[in-house]
């Protein structure tokens, strides 16, 4: 049964990645996720029902559009695919509980966050406030309240932390060294995983972004990197390992 489960999640998953692509690549530039259909970027066909299915199409057509035989990116069968992996580890790590609930929420807001931040620069206040409305509820529901409570403190205090930061960062690059979207994105970071957790994922994130940096650096290519990609894998990993932060607090007492 467990097996049947993951399949069908995973299922559900690339199902749900295909339209994440939409949401990411057009909700930041204003335009309606509904029209124009789906179609191809480089000569406009419209695509049909057997080009539309995750990731089979995309292997079936040999990564060509039927019409102009342009190639078609890995990019997008592969947060397809990343979304049916995520959907099914949620159910693998907690099983059907009020945490994959907030799973699924936080791994679709995130899948979207990265494909939006990647190719746009821009990470959109609906999605945000979609993802910590949703899984406020969703901890009101489940939780104790003490606890709901601890995590938006704790969403606030990442919040308030990666303004600091932005700030420190304004000063000494002399020039915006991060968007407001990756402060807010904080806060739904916080409210997910808790403060410690919150705050060690820029620190990890960071980690993650420097080679990448590096070799910009090095191309001497003048290109700004967008963090939230990197905070949201950073994010998405302490949240599945579900790891104990509570021994740094005993450090200090």
């Amino acid at each position: 049964m467990d097996l049947y489960y993951i399949i069908v999640l995973f299922i559900f998953g690339i199902v749900f990645g295909s339209f994440y692509n939409v949401v990411g690549y057009r909700l930041p530039k204003g335009e309606s996720l509904i029209k124009p259909p789906s179609h191809c970027p480089n000569c406009n066909h419209r695509l049909k029902a057997y080009e539309l299915i995750p990731i089979f199409s995309f292997l079936f057509l040999g990564r060509k559009c039927s019409k102009c035989k342009q190639k078609i990116s890995w990019f997008y069968a592969t947060f397809e695919f990343l979304t049916g992996v995520l959907f099914a580890l949620s159910y693998i790590v907690f099983g059907f509980s009020t945490q994959f609930v907030i799973s699924i929420i936080l791994s679709s807001v995130l899948i979207i966050v990265i494909i939006s931040d990647y190719q746009t620069m821009i990470i959109p206040d609906e999605v945000l406030l979609f993802g910590v409305v949703t899984i406020l509820i969703a901890q009101f529901i489940g939780f104790e309240i003490k606890d709901v409570l601890f995590n938006i403190l704790s969403g606030i205090i990442c919040f308030v932390g990666m303004w600091l930061l932005k700030l420190f960062g304004d000063v000494v690059f002399k020039k915006e060294s991060m968007g407001g979207g990756d402060i807010k994105l904080m806060f739904l970071v916080g409210i997910t995983i808790g403060w410690q957790a919150g705050l060690l994922s820029v620190v990890f994130a960071a980690f993650l972004a420097l080679p990448i940096a590096l070799i910009i650096l090095k191309q001497k290519k003048d290109h700004e990197l967008p963090f939230g990609p990197f905070l949201s894998v950073a994010a998405l990993i302490l949240f599945f390992t579900s790891i104990d932060f509570s021994f740094i607090l005993n450090l200090f007492s």
